[in-house]
């Protein structure tokens, strides 16, 4: 090898090893899905499991190996720069380095983000480009890589999109905002893209007949999560440049570039098979992400290890997460549910129950309230006696005593609500304008503190910025009904905001549309706008739902493992015993409402075991818990048919056949404890009636089998041992009597089976007998009629009546 070459592949070699891998960060959102809380902060700067959105993509970006990010902002453009200036990322030593730039004024899309991109001359080589709402544990250093190696064979290769393959029902996949993927299995290569909206829902996908005739072989999912990480070619933003018709990464640039006939352009996908990615596009991905973080899905990145905002967290079984700092109070009768978050120097009294939550720094939660699946940020104060529920409560809130804050509410920083107020679902309340002064002045600080980088340019955005909150704000306070904030309480200082419409006449974005944006919102099923199947849901299980809740409540109460004992709590620690309560709950209740879809839109067993088996390992609980409430799911949708008999037994036959084998799929198989659970809900709830049809049933499906029935008969509690009340004893020692005539029918038809070949002419004799499920499998006796007659007669007493011919004597 000559000198020549030799010391240019040297070179070479060193060029690769120092070059630089950058990231563009697109920190405004461009909706107003968060509205009010970002009206005097952008969404990068909400909080999330108590870190700023944005220092979680930096956390993200910097464990995938980036050294160079550049974040593009305009909207509230001086406090991202101040965020970045006091992140731990901006300290000498952090192996980043993090440059803000401010775009024009006319920046309103994503596409012109990416022209003031091109504009700035910034990007010098293949980048990562993300949004500002990103919380991902994916190793994009393999996707870039992947991307430079193809590069090398495909010169028109520009970007490639990572996504990864999820269930329909996975809750960070957008409901809302989806997409369908045309991709070639052997090169992973995107032929097409369409975006698809959730509602009006659709059906159909067109594919140019091209891509078929071109390519033998496609793939076409819909079932991809869009991470919102792409690795992008130098050549990127001159596309957007060339292009004004470009708007949105997605809908407009992906899509245009693969059905252009002029561009020639590829685009490839990477479906990640390992790691985490998820935007927080919505207030629903805030609340199903917030959970994924808490149960650790995100991990190295959570809150005990690794948490983006620097605080120290101590983790305690069931996803809890507690203040290491001992500021934390907690009253000895508080109770604290599973994935639950609670920030230094917050407060919770006596008998209040903070549920699958996440509470700030100082804030406090008074006696008796209840927060659930809410979000309070630092500094939110609810009163005495109040109920928060799926809601997102912002800084220094005041919610006073007896106020109940109803589903689905937005609470913009610095409101004041109650007392004795009812926030009705959805509602979204900000401070009116003379109330903001203190806001106002936290601004202005803001601006002091920045660098004197771009000042002019920013101090002009920013005004400009408040110029468009003030005539919001003006335009919505214009409009307020006064009594609706009448219900707010005497001392609040809140407006309304109106709930978006739609002129017939507007032109609106599909995605924006206020129906489809209902998919997008926290504590909203818009369960009026899905379409299922006809019959899926009827009115007789919406009219017996509470009557099965209900019955869930007294079958869960009667677990021992449900009992809870009050303890000292001189340290976090301590908290364990006395929220193993308070976890079997919250978790029966996620189990409750999966398995209520499962059965309302008709799953699979495979993926509703699936999802239970997720839950499970995300609460750390028993697996005899998921059986319980398997089997309470089952038994309580059970119709109670009029006169029993066969219609009944058809009934519980359709029932077991349809949904018994999830009983074995979610996780274990222990037919035994099976029989038992069976037992205990049946003893404990209005189906005591149905035991005997519903074990004969299991048996007839062969979920369980005679040993397994012995085994269950011939445990001292199956006869009511020991079991509390008296009522409950008795209803147990009927399902045991039940047991035991089943039992004789096993012992019978063993003895005919010796006999059989000697006598076969007796189950053909006397009159037509409708026989139980047990008798119809066990082969026909070979006894006289009248003795069948007798056993069935007993058989079909208990099952109509709920008694033995022995307890109606009684």
């Amino acid at each position: 090898m000559s000198p020549n070459t030799a010391s240019t592949g040297k070179d070479n070699l060193i060029a690769d090893e120092e070059e630089v891998l950058q990231a563009v960060i697109l920190a405004d959102s461009f909706n107003k899905r968060f509205k009010p809380l970002t009206t005097h902060k952008p969404r990068c700067l909400l909080p999330i499991c108590n870190a700023p959105l944005l220092d979680w993509t930096f956390e993200s970006l910097a464990l995938a190996g980036v050294q160079e990010i550049f974040v593009i902002c305009r909207s509230h453009a001086e406090l991202v720069k101040t965020a970045i200036k006091n992140s731990k990322w901006s300290k000498p030593g952090a192996g980043l380095k993090i440059v803000p730039i401010v775009t024009a004024k006319e920046t309103f899309t994503p596409g012109d983000a990416m022209r003031d991109i091109y504009t700035h001359g910034i990007i010098t080589s293949d980048f990562v480009l993300v949004t500002g709402d990103l919380v991902s544990n994916i190793h994009i250093g393999d996707v870039v890589r992947e991307h430079k190696e193809r590069r090398k064979t495909d010169k028109d290769a520009i970007m490639t999109m990572v996504v990864k393959q999820s269930g329909v029902n996975h809750r960070t996949r957008s409901k809302g905002d989806s997409a369908v993927f045309v991709i070639d299995p052997e090169t992973s290569k995107c032929l097409h893209y369409e975006a698809v909206t959730g509602y009006p829902p659709k059906k159909y996908t067109s594919i140019p007949r091209e891509i078929l005739n071109e390519h033998p072989e496609v793939e076409i999912r819909n079932d991809l999560i869009d991470c919102s990480i792409d690795i992008c070619s130098v050549e990127v933003p001159s596309l957007f440049q060339d292009n004004f018709d470009y708007g949105d990464v997605r809908r407009d640039f992906v899509h245009g570039v693969l059905t252009s006939d002029l561009l020639m352009k590829s685009i490839y996908c990477y479906i990640a098979k390992e790691g985490y990615a998820a935007r927080v596009r919505d207030t629903r991905s805030y609340d199903s992400i917030s959970k994924d973080i808490l149960s650790r899905w995100t991990f190295p990145l959570v809150p005990d290890d690794n948490h983006p905002g620097g605080h120290s967290y101590e983790h305690l079984r069931g996803n809890k997460y507690i203040a290491k700092d001992n500021s934390v109070i907690l009253s000895r009768t508080c109770k604290i549910g599973n994935n639950t978050l609670i920030g230094s120097k917050s407060q919770i009294a006596d008998n209040a129950q903070v549920m699958a939550s996440v509470l700030g720094q100082r804030c406090i939660v008074g006696a008796g309230s209840v927060v659930r699946n809410s979000y309070l940020f630092d500094g939110a104060v609810v009163g005495p006696n109040c109920v928060v529920e799926h809601s997102i409560i912002g800084s220094g809130v005041h919610i006073k005593e007896r106020t109940r804050v109803e589903r689905g509410c937005l609470i913009a920083d610095g409101v004041v609500v109650g007392p004795q107020a009812t926030v009705k679902p959805f509602s979204r309340l900000s401070k009116r304008r003379q109330d903001s002064d203190d806001e106002d002045e936290e601004f202005e600080d803001a601006e002091e503190q920045c660098e004197d980088d771009d000042d002019d340019e920013g101090e002009g955005e920013d005004a400009d910025d408040e110029e468009e909150v003030d005539s919001e704000l003006e335009d919505v306070e214009a409009n307020q009904d006064p009594e609706a904030l009448a219900k707010l309480g005497a001392d609040t200082n809140a407006i309304i905001w109106p709930l978006p419409v739609v002129d017939e006449d507007e032109d609106i974005d599909e995605l924006e549309h206020p129906d489809n944006q209902r998919l997008m919102r926290i504590g909203d099923n818009a369960s009026d706008l899905v379409l299922s199947d006809p019959g899926s849901v009827t009115s007789s299980e919406s009219e017996s739902e509470s009557d099965s809740d209900d019955d869930d409540d007294r079958f869960y109460g009667s677990n021992p493992a449900s009992s809870t004992t009050s303890l000292p709590l001189g340290t976090p620690s301590n908290l364990v015993a006395q929220a193993d309560s308070a976890v079997i709950s919250e978790f029966q209740q996620e189990v409750k409402q999966s398995l209520d879809r499962a059965f309302a839109e008709g799953h699979s067993v495979d993926n509703a075991a699936v999802e239970l088996k997720t839950l499970r390992m995300a609460s750390n609980v028993s697996l005899r818990l998921v059986r319980e409430a398997v089997i309470a799911a089952m038994v309580s949708r059970i119709k109670i048919m009029a006169g029993g008999g066969i219609p009944q037994r058809q009934e519980i036959a359709s029932m077991i056949s349809r949904w018994g084998g999830l009983i074995d799929k979610i996780g274990g198989v222990d037919p035994v404890e099976t029989v038992e659970v069976l037992q205990e809900y049946c003893a404990s709830s209005d189906r005591l009636p149905l035991f005997g049809q519903i074990l004969a049933a299991l048996y007839q499906d062969d979920i369980v089998d005679e040993d397994d029935i012995r085994a269950w008969h011939g445990n001292p509690k199956a006869q009511g041992q020991d079991v509390k009340p008296a009522s409950l004893q008795d209803n147990y020692n009927k399902c045991w009597v039940t047991g035991a005539h089943m039992i004789k029918q096993f012992d019978e038809q063993d003895s005919d089976e010796e006999s059989e070949e000697e006598s076969d002419d007796g189950s053909d004799s006397g009159e037509p007998v409708v026989k139980d499920p047990v008798t119809e499998k066990l082969p026909s006796a070979g006894t006289n009629s009248s003795e069948e007659d007798s056993c069935e007669e007993s058989s079909d007493g208990e099952d109509e009546e709920g008694n033995t011919d022995e307890d109606d004597s009684e």
